[in-house]
């Protein structure tokens, strides 16, 4: 009897693993209204992460002291690259012990996981490809520069080489769900990573030249008809510049020269990556994004990397990735909201796996999470001790004590700010309230108030009532004003409050020189914190 039981153990645990799946509600993309949500076990998660850099995961001794130091960060996510190389070092044999150790590190720290597929391309370039497909330009065949030099860049026609890239990530996609589907440790899954052509806007090979000498796809062409008006501005130019003509070559579609070599090279770019993102969720249907690099300005196509997710291209990609659940930008460029303005087009979602890790970050993550309500935040090389370790320390802090009541949208309006001194101050409407945020070096008796370089700050600001706000961040003055002119608006009350586990615990009452015997709202830019301010209106005019 008791070998009978034994033998009925396996079974049984099957059966309990199955049925608790059934359950299991699954890593998901949730949007209500104008805002999305990761939902992680069913709850919202707000990913407060933290890129690692490109070789940092490659060694498990190298990156093993990091985790304590991205857990004294305030981080609760870490963006982790894999290595196909060191995946399937040899066809078919796959390895994914540093996977497996990392994973294993999060739950330790309790944070969760982005991987990051380095697959057929890593900045443009095929760097981390398997050494048995680099050796092998005849079945993995490569692109060319304008000269015909062959590069370490695979072409996107290569049909073995999208059958081997499909059948790798559909190897750690199934290896993800087998060991972690339960645990949910890994949330989100970046197919490739910053794909753009270089140095030319297309690929020149012969092959290339046959198919961009053909008709453009009818799916790409149903799409424009489908939805020419809602196409973002400067591709719907290209495609009008042309005469919308939907029926042709891609010259015919788009007219001649290198924006239409750009426009080409995109849709087979996307083609590319939405068939190696089904080829995951058939197997593990986890949350999918592709990246890009954005370009620097007054730069040609190929003279940056192009054809990728660019906000330029976004229709194409749109058109040709449809299973890929968002496109997202690598932030290395100083006009934040002037690019995250473009990534909130087309009803794309906005998350920035990437962002330069310097002191600006940590306001970037208050805007971008405040205003943008993205679904999260992460600069890059995170385990590297900068200068911007603390400040970002300090604002993952804040933020992780308004999660609660930011996931759960325990607020009538949310907004975001950032500023510094080309942008000091910005008018936000709220109810029936007008505020106005400046610079805290705006105030004469500020740290900054004479310094030729203001520091970025920011904020993230909640109307949890009619009259009640929550002011969190660094480096701010807040003023309120009733839209209704026939009243005039007071603080009433403004407290330090902190929040642990949802619950709000009250500091100081800063109703004197700290507001300005109730003149304003401040955070000075030496400081980080949070204020809840609760407002009162009196009549404009008063009765003799």
């Amino acid at each position: 009897m008791k070998q009978r039981i034994v033998c009925l153990l396996p079974a049984l645990l099957l059966v309990l693993s199955t049925i608790s799946a059934q359950h299991n509600p699954g890593v998901q993309i949730k949007k209500s209204g104008d805002y999305p949500q990761l939902l992680v076990n069913g709850k919202p998660f707000l990913m407060l992460g933290g890129e690692l850099g490109n070789s940092s995961a490659s060694d498990i001794l190298y990156i093993k002291p990091s985790w304590g130091h991205l857990k004294e960060m305030n981080l609760n996510t870490v963006l982790v690259p894999v290595y196909w190389e060191l995946m399937e070092p040899e066809e078919n044999r796959f390895d994914f012990s540093l996977v497996d150790s990392v994973i294993a590190e999060a739950r330790t720290h309790g944070m969760k996981i982005v991987l990051l597929w380095f697959g057929s391309w890593k900045n443009s370039m095929s760097c981390y490809a398997p050494l048995w497909m680099k050796t092998n330009p005849k079945r993995f065949p490569r692109t060319p520069d304008s000269t015909g030099r062959s590069q370490e860049i695979f072409s996107v026609f290569g049909k073995e080489t999208l059958a081997a890239d499909k059948k790798a990530f559909a190897a750690l996609l199934r290896h993800i769900k087998a060991t972690d589907e339960m645990k949910q440790t890994v949330v989100m899954v970046q197919v490739e990573n910053e794909i753009g052509m270089l140095p030319t806007a297309r690929e020149m090979s012969a092959t290339a030249d046959k198919i961009f000498n053909a008709n453009v796809p009818a799916e790409l062409l149903n799409y424009l008809k489908e939805n020419k008006n809602r196409l973002v501005p400067e591709f719907k130019q290209k495609w009008e510049d042309a005469a919308s003509q939907l029926n042709g070559k891609w010259n015919d579609i788009f007219g001649e020269g290198v924006a239409t070599n750009e426009i080409f090279q995109a849709w087979y770019y996307a083609r590319y990556a939405n068939e190696v993102t089904l080829a995951g969720k058939a197997v593990y249907n986890l949350p999918m994004y592709v990246n890009t690099a954005l370009p620097r300005a007054g730069k040609l196509p190929g003279q940056y990397p192009s054809a990728g997710p660019l906000p330029h291209l976004m229709d194409v990609w749109q058109a040709g990735a449809p299973a890929l659940d968002m496109l997202s930008p690598d932030f290395y460029n100083p006009d934040t909201k002037y690019w995250c303005d473009l990534y909130t087009r087309n009803g794309n979602i906005l998350f920035v796996p990437e962002m330069q890790f310097d002191k600006a970050a940590a306001a970037k993550a208050f805007f971008i999470i405040g205003h943008y309500k993205a679904l999260g935040f992460s600069p890059f090389s995170i385990e590297s001790d900068n200068s911007g370790s603390m400040p970002l320390a300090k604002t993952y802090d804040l933020l992780q004590q308004l999660t609660p009541m930011i996931t759960n949208k325990q607020w009538l309006n949310m907004e975001g700010v950032l500023l510094d001194k080309q942008n000091k101050k910005i008018g936000l409407k709220m109810g029936k309230y007008q505020l106005v945020v400046t610079h805290d070096a705006t105030l004469s008796w500020s740290p900054e108030a004479k310094d030729s370089v203001w520091s970025a700050t920011g904020g993230i600001i909640l109307q949890t009532a009619p009259d009640e706000f929550i002011v969190a961040g660094t480096g701010l003055v807040v003023t309120f004003e009733n839209t209704d002119k026939n009243f005039v608006t007071n603080i009433a009350a403004a407290d330090e409050v902190s929040y642990i586990r949802g619950t709000e615990t009250k500091g100081r009452r800063m109703n004197g020189d700290q507001d300005h015997q109730g003149r304003h709202i401040r955070v000075a830019v030496v400081d980080w914190g949070i204020q809840k301010v609760k407002l009162y209106n009196s009549p404009a005019k008063i009765d003799n």
